[in-house]
């Protein structure tokens, strides 16, 4: 497990106490607390699951090879360790990302009109694309919510679904491994044919809520809530589907269902907001700034994407300076 943050330390406490061994790279206080307490999830009935056993590092080569990498670091955060994942990975080593947002690994393996393009928002530089095989990679969708609330303690907040999938869409035995070793850690998993489809549905919602949310500092229920909001959500959004539509993704859901979806999860503080608090840096390109490229890309206007974007550019560049 590459960072064991919210959605990364609530996979590695629960594989590891359904039997799996599992490892993690870590940092500071929170891999002090792994070594000396094991790591801690607290459940949404409210008891807590106790991880031990896990080797916790932040040295990509004090681990050895593995079966699966996962990737659960931001975004933004994975091109400064993407050349030391080949520390981590033998042959048949799979990895797994699950960031929100679109991956940079969007269009490889694709076998559309835009097969193999490289998302400049998402990988500038080419470096992901250069550090880690298209082959390597199985997707993984991370629906649940989860927070970081203390060095080596992670508490679910809502949801359970990790759909896997593979880039070409087949239905590999490495992904009917990696699903059935979710579901026995008591997730809900399930090899997906389409994983484009699907995370979109995920990603469509992150593209609004997770901006609105830094800027106004608001839950997911009070954007729902406040009229303005959800309509300039609701616009955010309808621009992404003209975008999916346009690549020939079927979003099976209607805009104004999944504002509702977001609406039941109640006062619950999105990633963005949660890194806004805390001052560090937005995983802005991933959310938001990918659906504005691919806007231009497909030749659909983004007017209420590309106003929030810059808006959220802003307070990230306020965040970068301490301001």
């Amino acid at each position: 497990m590459v960072g064991a943050g919210a959605i990364g330390g609530m996979l590695a406490a629960r594989l590891a106490v359904a039997g799996e061994q599992v490892s993690v790279i870590a940092r500071g206080e929170h891999l002090e607390a792994i070594r000396r307490d094991g790591l801690r999830l607290v459940e949404l009935d409210g008891s807590t699951t106790v991880a031990t056993g896990i080797e916790a590092s932040d040295d990509f080569g004090a681990l050895g090879a593995h079966d699966s990498v996962i990737l659960a670091l931001k975004a933004h955060q994975i091109a400064a360790v993407a050349h030391q994942l080949a520390r981590l990975c033998d042959e048949g080593t799979m990895v797994v990302p699950v960031q929100n947002g679109i991956g940079w690994w969007y269009f490889q393996r694709h076998g559309g009109p835009h097969d193999g393009r490289r998302l400049e928002a998402l990988d500038p530089d080419g470096a992901l694309a250069a550090a880690i095989d298209a082959e390597r990679i199985v997707a993984c969708i991370a629906y649940p919510a989860a927070e970081k609330t203390a060095p080596g303690v992670i508490t679910h907040v809502e949801g359970d679904r990790f759909p896997v999938g593979e880039l070409d869409g087949a239905k590999s035995d490495r992904a009917r491994a990696l699903a059935d070793a979710f579901a026995a850690a008591g997730f809900k998993s399930r090899v997906l044919t389409d994983i484009r489809s699907h995370l979109w549905v995920k990603a469509w919602g992150n593209l609004a809520f997770n901006p609105i949310s830094a800027l106004t500092g608001a839950t997911l229920a009070e954007i729902c809530r406040m009229p303005a909001t959800r309509d300039l959500a609701a616009r955010m959004m309808t621009e992404a589907g003209q975008i999916a539509q346009a690549l020939g993704v079927s979003i099976r859901i209607s805009v104004e269902r999944r504002i509702a979806g977001a609406e039941a999860v109640g006062e619950h503080k999105t990633s963005m907001l949660q890194d806004a608090e805390a001052g560090r840096p937005l995983e802005l390109d991933p959310l938001v700034g990918v659906f504005v490229e691919l806007g231009e890309l497909t030749g659909v206007p983004t007017p209420a994407i590309s106003t929030v974007y810059g808006l959220a550019s802003l307070l990230n560049h306020r965040l970068a300076a301490g301001s």
